[in-house]
């Protein structure tokens, strides 16, 4: 009994020794910013970088009770996530451990003490080491060498959807390392959704947002100054952007001029967005955003189509193409693209017309030097039969580098501010026609001048004579649709030479804006009544379209909170639309307008949603023809004197019999952000189409917030997801507009 007695006692000795042991070596300073080898961290236990501005552990996401290991502000109030490193491979319990293993390896071992994730660490040192740096990157490295070049391993070499500053983002083309942001499925779940940001490499380099394998917006390619594409992402007083383009490293990162927390991430959606974070408010303010409008769609108007966001349909086509598809184009759907009037040949007589202030096309299929020069550029274009057109590679100073493409051009935009100069090849035939325009050019402001000298002599000696506005039957089969006009309507015809005169020969000055229809004019006429005037540009089949629907929509119409049609002219080969001037512009003008929306109290707004309210009842129910308006959004409610609301643009709309409510389409039009679910995916349009739009506009006016750029700290839904979310929270008074608090 003795004998066992002791072995006992020798058995549990040996036993306290060695947890001992065990505790001694794997124990962690919370405060440190090392782990050694074999040394563990538990989940409750963390790593801080030197300075404590990073914080390294186990963590979890969102709502989820999942645990993951991860980096994220030490300094900020709001749990701010950065890296993940077992984004697929979550722990279910809080019984996870990590360890730097002796080989170098980095790993995290479930509750079975399996292995869930690994660093993989391809090189091993005698004594490794595990750092979290200030930067923001977790390390793997000798212990004894601190050279950046000598790292094992590096989490900012596996990113998750954040980009932090001086972390790079492309390829080490030695290795075949890709450096790319994945957006989350969901802000509970970091696993890799459905987005990507990169840097694709074929022709001339260009960074991408893509769905999969199909891109959806384009940044462009570096210009020496930004992304092509990108222009609203300058460098500025915050931050600069270091492009390194060499044998053996393509990359972009960017570089903080300021102390300030701030990071770039790809949200679940696949916006790229610059965040910066305000100490005085506590939250994530964003910054910049990789998308502004509809144009930063990819390949939106199709081959040769260059999209003009203030143009209504957007997409236009270049002097000498003219679209594909003129059906679809008349239906606002550009996606076909456009097709030259007469295909090159490859004779002699082609060269290059220049476009400025566009962005720049896709470069996936382009060849480029970055040492010509632009006439050397031109000359090797102009050899090559397939080359479509060329550009520089760099805009600094005069310009360097030669950039050529050699199939359709897709994707370009209008951008007059940061835009580039891209010269495309046309045939000898199109470039005589710019040619003889040049001239014309040159003769026609002569012949204007003496033509309106002697308009001016007659109407001296005509003295006060009245225009006539009596009612007259509109034929559109008389006034250019090729025969296939069958409606007559009646409304007031003006003569032009009277909108003429009432808009200063439709000058530059009188101009209240400009759609894809064509410019609108403000304008008085002689008894002192001022007026709007929309010109339908007389190339534009689209904007005919729409001058036959407007037409057939509003001339039938009266409504207090319709804008009023007062009349036509189709005198002198113009096709004009005559309307009430409503001095107080667009809703929009007021409400997205830190300025303006002061002026907009509570019971103002009220009378904006009622009235808005009213014209669409009266379009839906109480007018002779039911009507779906088709694009309802903040731009196409006008303001009058005593800011009431007026109902505009009625070139989408769609007359119903009085007893239908709605139909089908295989052509979209209207505005994102504002389109029905049901309109948007499958086309069945109908007054509840018209009434989603109503909603989403009333949450606009009583929020001050745009629906399709609204962000907020805690989430990545738009508008209406937010106010959905206070509203079963029990909060919906956080929607309401700080002005009217």
């Amino acid at each position: 009994m003795g004998g066992c007695s002791c072995t006992t006692v020798s058995i549990t000795l040996l036993f306290c020794i060695f947890l001992f042991y065990v505790s001694i070596n794997s124990q962690v300073a919370v405060a440190g910013d090392i782990l050694k080898a074999n040394q563990i961290v538990r989940d409750g236990s963390t790593i801080v970088s030197s300075g404590g501005h990073f914080e390294f552990g186990f963590v979890s996401v969102g709502s989820s009770t999942n645990r993951y290991v991860g980096i994220w502000y030490k300094k900020i109030s709001q749990k701010t996530i950065v890296w993940i490193a077992n984004r697929e491979t979550p722990l279910n319990t809080t019984s996870g451990l990590l360890q730097l293993i002796s080989n170098g390896n980095l790993v995290i071992l479930n509750a079975s003490g399996h292995v869930v994730w690994s660093s993989n660490s391809s090189t091993s040192v005698n004594n490794p080491v595990l750092q979290l740096l200030d930067s923001g990157n977790l390390v793997i490295r000798d212990g004894t060498d601190s050279n950046p070049d000598h790292y094992l391993w590096q989490s900012l070499d596996i990113p998750g959807n954040t980009q932090l500053p001086g972390a790079k983002l492309g390829w080490n083309l030695e290795t075949g390392l890709e450096r790319y942001l994945s957006s989350w499925k969901s802000e509970d779940d970091p696993s890799p959704g459905k987005y990507t940001n990169r840097i694709i490499r074929n022709g001339f380099p260009q960074i991408v947002v893509s769905k999969g394998s199909a891109i959806i917006r384009r940044g462009g390619s570096w210009n020496g100054v930004r992304f092509s594409g990108a222009p609203n992402l300058n460098p500025n007083q915050i931050y600069v952007y270091d492009f390194v383009s060499n044998d053996k490293e393509l990359y972009y990162r960017y570089v903080l001029n300021s102390a300030v927390y701030t990071r770039k991430i790809l949200n679940s959606f696949g916006f790229v967005q610059i965040l910066v974070w305000i100490e005085k408010s506590q939250i994530w303010q964003l910054y910049l955003s990789g998308t502004i409008d509809d144009c930063d769609r990819y390949g939106i108007c199709g081959a040769y189509g260059n999209c003009k966001i203030n143009n209504s349909p957007a997409c236009t086509c270049f002097d000498g193409f003219q679209p594909k598809d003129k059906k679809e184009w008349g239906a606002a759907d550009g996606s076909s693209g456009c097709a030259r009037n007469v295909q090159l040949s490859c004779r002699n007589g082609e060269g290059f017309v220049k476009h400025s202030g566009v962005k720049l096309p896709d470069t996936q299929r382009s060849w480029f030097d970055t040492n010509m020069s632009l006439d050397e550029c031109e000359s090797v274009c102009l050899k090559n039969c397939s080359c479509t057109a060329y550009a520089n590679t760099d805009i600094r100073g005069h310009g360097s580098g030669c950039l050529l493409w050699f199939n359709e051009l897709i994707d370009i935009r209008d951008e007059k501010e940061n835009g580039e100069d891209l010269y495309i090849r046309m045939s000898a035939s199109e470039l005589a026609k710019k040619g003889r325009s040049k001239v014309r050019f040159i003769f026609i402001p002569i012949l204007l001048t003496i033509t309106m000298m002697c308009v001016c002599l007659w109407l001296i000696k005509r003295k006060k004579k009245k225009r006539t506005e009596g009612i007259t039957r509109l034929n559109f089969e008389t006034y250019g649709d090729n025969g296939k006009g069958e409606e007559d309507l009646e409304l007031p015809l003006f003569d032009f030479t009277t909108l003429a005169t009432a808009t200063n020969g439709f000058s530059k000055n009188s101009m209240l804006g400009e759609g894809g229809f064509g410019p609108v004019y403000k304008g008085m006429l002689d008894e002192g009544k001022e007026i709007a005037v929309k010109r339908l540009s007389k190339d534009s089949r689209q904007g005919l379209n729409e001058f036959k629907n407007e037409v057939s929509c509003i001339s039938q119409l009266q409504h207090r909170n319709l804008v009023k049609l007062l009349g036509c002219s189709v005198q002198e080969g113009e096709r004009l639309l005559v309307y009430e001037y409503m001095p107080n512009k667009s809703l929009d003008s007021f409400i997205f307008d830190k300025k303006h929306s002061n002026m907009l109290d509570w019971p103002m707004r009220y009378n904006i949603i009622n009235g808005i309210a009213r014209g669409l009842l009266y379009l839906h129910q109480d007018s002779r023809l039911r009507i779906i308006h088709r694009d309802l959004k903040a731009s196409n409610i006008l303001l009058d004197q005593e800011m009431n609301p007026k109902i505009s643009d009625f070139g989408t709309a769609r007359i119903c019999g009085e007893t239908e409510t709605g139909a089908n389409t295989t052509r979209i039009v209207g505005t994102y952000g504002y389109m029905s679910p049901g309109y948007a995916i499958d086309g069945k349009f109908s007054v509840k189409s018209d009434v989603y739009s109503f909603g989403v506009l009333l949450l606009e006016i009583v929020s001050g917030k745009r629906n399709t750029n609204f962000t907020h700290p805690d989430h990545n839904l738009n508008l209406l997801g937010h106010a959905w979310r206070t509203y079963t929270n029990g909060k919906v008074l956080d929607i309401v507009d700080d002005m009217l608090k």
